[in-house]
C-alpha cells in the first residue's frame, strides 16, 4: 500500500473514530456520564441497514432507517435506564451502561445469530491518485465525515439550542436556574451521538462489509480512547483523537513489523499522551474551590 493511500484510508478511519468519539465526549461533557452502550449503538445500525437492505434492495433506505432506529434507541435508553439514576454514584450509572451493552448484543444474537452477515451498502471502485490507487468508499466517508462535523460544530456554536447546551455542559444547576430544560438537552445529546453512530456504522460497513454482535465493541473502545487522546468532553479534542488514532492504526497495519501489534500501538499512545497530559490534547483542567 503506498503512502497517500496509507493516508487517504487512516483519514478515512479516523474520521469514523472521530464520529463516535463526538457521541462519546458530548455525552460525558453535557450529562457527565460514559455512556459504554455506544458502540452498540454502532452494531444495530448495521444491522438496521442489513434487514432494510434485505427487505427492500435500496442501501439509502436502510441508511436512513438505521439514523431513526439508532436515534429512538438512544434517546430511549437515556430515558429508562440513565434517567433514573441521574443522581446516583458514577459507579451505579457505569455499571447500567455496561449492562444496557451487554443486553444490547444479546438480543442482536437472539435475532441474528452469532455468524457475521455480509452486506454490500454500493461499490465504488477506486481511483488513482498521485499514482497511488484510492477507493471511492474511503474518499466519501472523509468527506461526508468532514461535513458531519463541521455542521455539528457550527449547531453547538451558532444555534441557541447548541450554546444551552454548553451551557448544561459548564453548570447544570446553574442552566436549570436560568430556564434550560436540561433533561430535554441531555436527551437531545443522546439523539445526537446515537445519530452519529449511525452514520459511523455506515461508513463502518463500506470498510469490514458484515454485520455481527459484537461490530461495535472494538471500535466502540478504540473511539473512546481517541476521545480520552483528544481530551474527553472537548468536541475538537475528539475530532483530534480520532483522525491520530485512524492514521497510525493505518500506518501500523502498513508495517508488517508492526501489523500485529497494531492495538497496542495504539493504546501505548494513550498512555504517553496521558503522561505527559493528563487530561488529553485539548482537555480543561477543572479547579476545585476548597
Amino acid at each position: 500500500m503506498s503512502f497517500i493511500s496509507t493516508i487517504i484510508n487512516g483519514l478515512s478511519l479516523g474520521g469514523i473514530y472521530a464520529l463516535i468519539a463526538l457521541g462519546y465526549t458530548m455525552v460525558y461533557g453535557i450529562a457527565k456520564m460514559l455512556n459504554f452502550a455506544h458502540g452498540d449503538i454502532i452494531m444495530v445500525g448495521a444491522y438496521a441497514i442489513v434487514s432494510f437492505i434485505s427487505l427492500t434492495g435500496h442501501p439509502l433506505l436502510g441508511i436512513v432507517a438505521a439514523c431513526v432506529i439508532c436515534t429512538l434507541l438512544g434517546m430511549g435508553v437515556e430515558e429508562s435506564a440513565y434517567r433514573p439514576l441521574r443522581g446516583a454514584s458514577p459507579l451505579a450509572v457505569l455499571i447500567t451502561a455496561i449492562g444496557v451493552s451487554y443486553m444490547l448484543q444479546g438480543l442482536a444474537q437472539l435475532f441474528y445469530g452469532s455468524a457475521p452477515i455480509p452486506v454490500n451498502i454500493a461499490s465504488f471502485g477506486a481511483v488513482e491518485i498521485f499514482g497511488a490507487q484510492v477507493q471511492v468508499s474511503s474518499l466519501l466517508t472523509l468527506g461526508l465525515c468532514i461535513i458531519i462535523m463541521v455542521v455539528l460544530t457550527l449547531f453547538i456554536k451558532f444555534t441557541k439550542v447548541g450554546r444551552a447546551m454548553l451551557a448544561v455542559s459548564e453548570d447544570r444547576a446553574a442552566a436549570q436556574l436560568m430556564g434550560i430544560d436540561t433533561n430535554g438537552i441531555i436527551l437531545l445529546t443522546f439523539a445526537i451521538g446515537s445519530c452519529l453512530a449511525a452514520f459511523a456504522s455506515t461508513f463502518y460497513l463500506m470498510q469490514i462489509p458484515s454485520a455481527s454482535p459484537d461490530l461495535g465493541s472494538m471500535p466502540g473502545i478504540k473511539a473512546f480512547t481517541a476521545a480520552v487522546i483528544g481530551g474527553i468532553g472537548s468536541i475538537p479534542g475528539a475530532m483530534i483523537g480520532g483522525i491520530m488514532l485512524g492514521v497510525i492504526e493505518k500506518f501500523s497495519l502498513s508495517i508488517d513489523v508492526l501489523s500485529p501489534y497494531t492495538t497496542s500501538v495504539e493504546f501505548l499512545l494513550l498512555i504517553l499522551i496521558l503522561l505527559i497530559r493528563p487530561t488529553g490534547i485539548l482537555g480543561k483542567v477543572k479547579r476545585e474551590k476548597v
